[in-house]
């Protein structure tokens, strides 16, 4: 069975992890001891985990080795790998793998043979093997400390503005023909000829001045319509915005999941 690297299986494995990125984690002995790093994963067609790709990083020896998935406990709070009693031997022993090496069965069995315990009774034969023959190498289901994740839907609520209208305000500008009245006054000369009471009746010659040349003048003024235009503030028109608030409420089915443990025998679970 040909076997792919992660990222070339599932390109978003790590949304499939839950965000956790196996590739991130150092590789640690139960001791404590650092002895490497994660490079990369190697899975089947089924996405099954068969090897880690581990970076060797010790004093004596510097090389990337196949380490397969069964002798390793995943701790992802921990952020590390444990491998129980990788050796100096069986390192040394490991093919030191490379960017072009071609995993066939005959590749896989080098790797196997390093960690396969003599007792195991597994005679390789090319043409039948599968990996549930070896399943101390294999067999991460099988590990003692498992961790998996128990998830559950929330509602998520969020607010997003929007563009809902627009109010332009203007002016423009509008005739009207209007008519005002004023009134004026206009002065004549009004020139009236009347006999006098004293018409007929003899003038003493002493009297009598006879004058040439006398004049009575009058001003004569009439008045005349002044009009033109004036601009007044008629009216103030403010414009302002105000928020309405209001609560919105939605409802919508969510999942969660709950553990089920079921056991066979007497056991103390906690």
């Amino acid at each position: 069975m040909p076997l792919h690297k992660l990222e070339h299986f599932d390109q978003n494995y790590r949304d499939t992890f839950g965000g956790d990125d196996l590739k991130a984690l150092d590789l640690y002995t139960d001791g404590g001891d650092r002895v490497g790093s994660v490079a990369d994963v190697l899975v089947d067609d089924d996405g099954h985990f068969r090897y880690l790709i581990i970076d060797i990083s010790l004093d004596f020896v510097s090389k990337k080795i196949l380490l397969p998935i069964g002798l390793c406990r995943i701790s992802y709070p921990e952020r590390r790998v444990y491998v129980d009693g990788l050796s100096r031997q069986q390192i040394e022993g490991l093919p030191d793998h490379t960017e072009d090496a071609i995993v066939n069965n005959d590749y896989e069995e080098k790797v196997r043979s390093v960690f396969r315990s003599p007792s195991s009774g597994v005679t390789y034969d090319r043409d039948t093997y599968n990996y549930q023959k070896d399943p101390d190498l294999y067999g991460l289901n099988e590990q003692s400390h498992q961790t998996f994740k128990l998830y559950e839907e929330r509602l998520i609520a969020n607010k997003q503005r929007i563009k809902t209208g627009e109010v332009t305000v203007g002016k423009h500008i509008e005739t009207d023909t209007v008519s005002v009245t004023v009134p004026v006054q206009k002065e004549r000369v009004l020139i009236e000829r009347v006999t006098p009471t004293e018409a007929g009746k003899a003038i003493n010659p002493n009297e009598l001045q006879f004058q040439e040349g006398e004049v009575a003048r009058i001003e004569v003024y009439e008045e005349t319509p002044e009009i033109h235009k004036e601009a007044f503030v008629r009216e103030e028109v403010r414009v302002k915005k105000v928020v309405e608030r209001n609560t919105v409420e939605a409802q919508d089915t969510i999942r969660r999941e709950e553990l089920d443990i079921d056991t066979v025998g007497n056991l103390d679970v906690q």
